[in-house]
């Protein structure tokens, strides 16, 4: 079965409200942004979906790349040589732009995939679980008691664990982490991402204090690519390292990471890194060096369940993570992922991604089509 034809719909998320998980990566207000819903069609007529854009993120001359890029590269191939379709896409991609179109075209595949056989993606991956702990991942929140106040609201509903985004000002993020700490007790799981903003004294001094404080992983601690600063932290803290979310490239990017021993989690998503057929290999390759895999939220609601899948068909990812607030992350679905009262996330159990795509608010907001 071959692929007839790629389209592209770009629609506007309106009223947003304002978010900041670093410095550099904010909005300063309510603001709309423009996401696209990248579909596959097969000669049969089925489809295969993804979603490509975020609630912070523009997707630039993305739509007119896939169209005139990357449609002919795809047109007459066998909609299920997913691995073909990725090895060739992949040779020359650099960059976020390029991985992060290679990753919708892949998880629409992976969707196509699974709808022709029957079952869901993670059972055409090969399924582990299916069900698996989620965590509240914060936002930069305006001071530490909002950072207490939001810890204690998700410990009481049951959730496993709670990860700090600090505003990256060294003695006010231990602060932070103290204040937490103190707030949860002693036997709730917390972990910190700095998201690349410290110097190696500041990532040293800030990772002792949270290493004192027993938090269960230190994330991204130093600029992503100063793999010599990872070394020498890794040698001096406890406290296990989670790195490689960047950059923006596939499984090959990871091997100086695992040769140098920079770092104990590696991680990744679809959109980072290209594709579930990215991911998958990666998280292969970490468990045989004994390593996690924890995936790193997709950026949009269609993302998140292509997360959940690769999640519950690998063994070595520990969590499913939830960026907040879920008005700035959750958008385009009739059902998005819900946490229950155990703080547990599900599999989809329907065919491909398994879930419903709002295709009436899409077309209600739309702006282009291609």
């Amino acid at each position: 079965m071959k692929i007839s034809n790629v389209k592209v719909t770009v629609w506007e998320w309106k009223n947003i409200p304002a978010t900041s998980y670093t410095k550099h990566f904010k909005s300063s207000g309510s603001h709309n942004a423009h996401l696209a819903l990248v579909t596959i069609v097969a000669e049969d007529g089925s489809e295969g979906h993804a979603f490509l854009g975020s609630s912070l993120g523009s997707i630039g001359n993305d739509v007119n790349q896939i169209i005139e890029r990357y449609k002919p590269l795809l047109v007459g191939q066998d909609v299920l040589h997913r691995e073909r379709i990725w090895q060739n896409l992949s040779t020359w991609a650099i960059g976020w732009n390029a991985m992060r179109i290679i990753g919708a075209i892949d998880i629409a595949l992976w969707d196509i995939g699974g709808k022709a056989a029957g079952i869901p993606i993670h059972k055409l991956m090969g399924s582990y679980r299916d069900s698996v702990p989620a965590y509240a991942s914060s936002a930069i929140l305006e001071t530490p008691q909002h950072y207490v106040e939001e810890a204690l609201k998700y410990k009481e509903l049951g959730w496993s664990a709670y990860k700090i985004h600090p505003p990256a000002e060294p003695l006010l993020d231990i602060k932070i982490c103290e204040m937490v700490r103190k707030a949860v007790g002693d036997d709730y799981r917390l972990m910190l991402d700095a998201c690349w903003a410290y110097s190696y004294p500041d990532a040293l001094r800030v990772g002792r204090a949270a290493e004192e404080l027993d938090f269960y992983w230190y994330e991204d601690p130093l600029p992503y690519d100063d793999i010599y600063g990872y070394v020498k932290l890794k040698q001096v803290l406890k406290i296990p390292l989670a790195a490689t979310e960047l950059p923006s490239t596939g499984p090959k990017a990871y091997a100086p990471w695992i040769m140098q021993q920079a770092t104990d989690y590696l991680r990744g998503d679809p959109v980072i890194k290209g594709g579930l057929t990215s991911c998958l290999k990666t998280a292969h390759t970490a468990e045989t060096f004994q390593m996690n895999y924890e995936v790193h939220h997709g950026g949009n609601s269609l993302t998140n369940v292509a997360n959940l899948h690769l999640i519950m068909a690998i063994r070595n990812c520990e969590y499913f993570e939830v960026l907040l607030p879920d008005a700035a992350q959750k958008h385009g679905l009739i059902n998005d992922i819900e946490v229950d009262g155990n703080g547990m996330v599900h599999a989809p159990q329907a065919p491909g991604l398994g879930v419903e795509i709002d295709f009436e608010l899409i077309h209600r907001n739309k702006v282009l089509e291609k």
